[in-house]
């Protein structure tokens, strides 16, 4: 179906040993895999029947430390490219045509990577399935707002609304709440979890189970394992076997 353009339609992890990886997130998240309509080296993983994010395999030595990316719906790649670079960012690949779309890989003005996707993508929404949260910690969360809000379009949509709440930057989509800006992002954090990123938050039944298989199954604990709580109970950070850093929260309403 045709994404809301402006809004995360999608997420997608490039890694070194793919088969590593799905069986990594099949038995801490219950996802299951099939390939992609984006070609061979691509998997589709889903959750309860139902689309919920990507896995790709890296082209060895030309891709970067694994992470989490997030894509956005964008309905004409071409001028979205020449407005993340009217405005100082950096786009790495793209367009370029994928399936039955065109892809962009980027960077914004603090190196937090992200994508964007022009073309139908998977229904699939924030808020539900198993991503349950999106962050961009970022030096300046207003710049990044800004930032993000002009090559976006956020403010040409009367259904997107962009508010200041307990000190972040919340998005959304009508009622929806599609992800949050905050500040304490750093250009060169030696933490990856203090870089200037996007942060994915998955949503488990049992987040103590889902820790204890995912450091059975090869996943680690970032240093110090500081844990923030959440209105769902709390939350443990990981990094799966390639180092992509991710957060598991309670599943709730």
């Amino acid at each position: 179906m045709a994404p809301v353009p402006g809004m995360p339609c999608w997420v997608n992890l490039m890694v070194g040993d793919i088969h590593v990886t799905r069986a990594f997130y099949a038995a801490v998240l219950g996802w299951t895999f099939e390939p992609s309509t984006l070609g061979n080296g691509f998997l589709t993983a889903s959750a309860d029947g139902r689309p919920v994010a990507g896995i790709g395999m890296s082209r060895p030595g030309l891709a970067p430390a694994p992470e989490w990316t997030p894509y956005f719906a964008v309905s004409d790649a071409d001028a979205t490219t020449a407005r993340v670079q009217e405005r100082g960012a950096t786009v790495a690949v793209g367009p370029v045509p994928l399936g039955r779309g065109r892809a962009c890989l980027a960077a914004d003005r603090d190196g937090a990577a992200f994508g964007y996707w022009q073309g139908p993508a998977p229904c699939w929404a924030l808020g539900g399935d198993a991503l349950v949260r999106l962050d961009l910690r970022s030096p300046n969360a207003f710049d990044a707002a800004v930032f993000y809000g002009e090559v976006f379009g956020w403010s040409e949509s009367g259904n997107i609304s962009v508010t200041y709440e307990n000190d972040r930057i919340r998005v959304r989509h009508g009622e929806h709440s599609a992800l949050c800006l905050r500040d304490g992002g750093a250009h060169a954090a030696p933490d990856p979890r203090l870089r200037s990123r996007w942060l994915v938050t998955f949503a488990v039944d049992d987040v103590e189970r889902a820790m204890v298989t995912a450091l059975s199954a090869g996943g680690s604990r970032p240093r110090p394992p500081a844990e923030p709580w959440t209105p769902q109970g709390f939350s443990r950070t990981l990094l799966d076997p390639d180092g992509a850093l991710f957060t598991l929260v309670h599943r709730g309403p």
